[in-house]
């Protein structure tokens, strides 16, 4: 079969891959549609630390049920559609235990540790698949992502009365902007282009701030009659919006990062403890997670086209990635669609 390979540093092919047969307990998946994240890009530009290459990227994925192994539940039955859940568990370690599997100190997430789901088929357990015939084909690929956004809002114990920043308004930055708005927060997106700001308020933001133009923090603050928002959620991963998330937050405030920086970060600390931040850390998204999106898509009126912008039909996979790096600033989302 084929599939796409990140084969170096800026250099992805289509390759002849052998084709995987279920296990017991497994189920054989024609992958139909294949979201792009931005670790995906990171993997074809050099920086992703996580990820060695050669690699099969994608675990934003869409698919339909071919086959089921040994073992297999009926409900898995050929032609249903289903989400993959594209984490492992070790079941073991701290996270584990503490029943956190979103953050298993073992974790390999398809496309980064090990290879991801951009083919023409794949194997995964049953137990991580989500299945679902309500939302279009191509939407099942959207879930993954927003849930990233859906759980840094949990992280958060974002509440009705919260007013909330959103650091980033790519992808992940969107699924907390949706979530915190559902939950009846008021949200203020920041980012740099401009041209995400009309979705930033079609997906919930009450107020988007121009980071590439004005004060960010001084902004919040305007907005938050001086106060500092409630919670701020970093959906970015650079030094200074670090930095930025414990400057725009109130006090005794929380604290969300779903980023991670590449490089290290300094800070003025004394702002923790004046303020007395609860800081978390945020890492993908549990099963409960991809629940509370798919409920909120399957929502009357809720249509996520808007957040796909551009779709390349498999054939073209290879020239996706390439894409992206030309065109970054203007790019939420990259499906491929087979």
């Amino acid at each position: 079969m084929r599939a796409l390979m990140i084969e170096a540093v800026g250099v992805s092919a289509m390759h002849d891959v052998a084709e995987p047969t279920p296990g017991p307990g497994e189920v054989l998946l024609a992958v139909r549609h294949v979201g792009l994240c931005g670790s995906d890009l990171a993997t074809f530009t050099g920086l992703n630390p996580l990820v060695a290459l050669p690699r099969i990227p994608g675990h934003e994925l869409g698919c339909e049920i071919v086959a089921a192994g040994e073992g297999v539940p009926a409900d898995y039955a050929a032609g249903r559609r289903a989400i993959v859940v594209p984490y492992t568990t070790c079941g073991q370690c701290s996270s584990c235990r503490r029943g956190r599997v979103n953050a298993c100190r073992y974790n390999r997430t398809l496309g980064v540790q090990q290879d991801g789901g951009l083919a023409e088929r794949l194997v995964v357990p049953h137990g991580k698949l989500i299945l679902n015939d309500t939302l279009a084909p191509r939407h099942l690929a959207l879930v993954e992502p927003l849930s990233v956004g859906f759980h840094a809002v949990e992280r958060g114990r974002v509440g009705r009365a919260d007013r909330v920043v959103v650091l980033g308004c790519g992808m992940i930055g969107m699924g907390a902007i949706a979530g915190a708005a559902h939950r009846g927060a008021s949200v203020i997106a920041v980012d740099v282009s401009p041209g995400k700001f009309d979705l930033a308020r079609r997906w919930g933001a009450s107020h988007v701030v121009d980071a590439s133009r004005e004060d960010v923090v001084q902004r919040v603050m305007d907005l938050t009659d001086g106060d500092g928002a409630d919670v701020v959620i970093e959906a970015v991963g650079l030094p200074a919006t670090f930095r930025q998330a414990i400057d725009a937050v109130c006090f005794a405030g929380r604290v969300v990062y779903i980023g991670y920086a590449k490089v290290e970060v300094a800070y003025d600390t004394k702002f923790f403890n004046l303020k007395e931040l609860d800081i978390m850390g945020s890492r993908n998204a549990t099963a409960e997670d991809f629940r509370a999106v798919i409920a909120f898509l399957e929502a009357p009126g809720r249509n996520p086209d808007d957040l796909i912008t551009r779709v390349f039909p498999f054939d073209q996979a290879h020239e996706a990635l390439p894409y992206w790096v030309r065109e970054r600033a203007d790019v939420l989302k990259i499906m491929i669609e087979r």
